[in-house]
């Protein structure tokens, strides 16, 4: 669901596209930055970020939707042995 129009997103999207690619890569790790800090203050409210298994806690928050349930377990594994 949006409220804005499509000539709104249009314009927006043309302007971000005239952006040097640089400047739109910084954009986007900010961006990222900025929602993992909000998951992990999530977490944190929560009472979970004390555990041991905060990478896990935050894949599944961020990319928890992104991967079927073998795939996930897979790479929650690979997480848990890297520590």
């Amino acid at each position: 669901m949006t409220d804005t129009s499509p000539e709104v997103l249009s314009r927006y999207r043309e302007q971000l596209l005239a952006l040097p690619p640089g400047i739109r890569l910084a954009m986007a790790s900010r961006m990222f930055s900025t929602a993992k800090a909000l998951a992990l203050a999530g977490l944190q409210l929560e009472g979970r970020s004390a555990t041991a298994s905060v990478r896990e806690q935050l894949f599944r928050r961020l990319y928890g939707g992104e991967f079927d349930a073998l795939e996930a377990e897979r790479i929650v594994e690979y997480l848990r042995a890297a520590t």
